[in-house]
């Protein structure tokens, strides 16, 4: 993973404990209470979504949950913005290609 340790004004990285979420079914390691794109970015993910038309890339662009630039599927739910939501041991987080869609068997799906 990587990350900075030592921030010359934030000062050291706070003691976390660390999690596991799975990242288009691949083990992720992930601090506790951290967000998810926070989590993604240290293990080197950039790519979150690809746009519905185009099928560009999208990754993080404000960091503050205002564009939906970072959303994701997270736990079956389509468009969950990964800057402002934080990881929890065991989470599904996967690559969101167009609008999205709720994943049948989640316990969300509407049909």
């Amino acid at each position: 993973m990587n990350r900075v340790p030592h921030h010359p004004i934030l000062g050291d990285e706070p003691p976390a404990k660390e999690v596991q979420i799975f990242v288009d079914g691949r083990p992720v390691a992930a601090r506790e209470g951290e967000m998810i794109a926070a989590a993604l970015i240290a293990n080197g993910i950039f790519k979150f979504r690809y746009t519905p038309h185009a099928h560009k890339p999208r990754g993080v662009y404000c960091a503050i949950g205002r564009c939906t630039d970072c959303v994701m599927t997270v736990d079956g739910v389509p468009n969950i913005r990964t800057c402002i939501t934080q990881v929890r041991d065991g989470m599904r987080v996967d690559t969101q290609h167009g609008m999205g869609a709720w994943q049948k068997g989640d316990g969300h799906d509407p049909n």
